[in-house]
């Protein structure tokens, strides 16, 4: 497919910007949590993951660079 019809065109049909967005997300996830959930039962795990999503979300929304259009 990326022979036939070009690596840009390959990565629009198959959405590829998409899946690069959500590998980095879980890579700035497990950079800020660790690789593995620390607690041993579900509850505590569940609260775990939702204060690193926070925390993940926190810092993207910090780093996010503020847009002004120019006319």
């Amino acid at each position: 497919m990326i022979q036939e019809q070009g690596r840009l065109s390959w990565q629009k049909a198959v959405k590829y910007g998409r899946r690069s967005l959500s590998e980095v997300a879980m890579m700035r996830y497990k950079t800020v949590m660790g690789r593995r959930l620390h607690a041993r039962s579900l509850p505590p795990q569940k609260t775990e993951a939702a204060a690193g999503c926070k925390i993940v979300n926190v810092m993207t929304r910090l780093g996010m660079p503020v847009y002004h259009r120019i006319t």
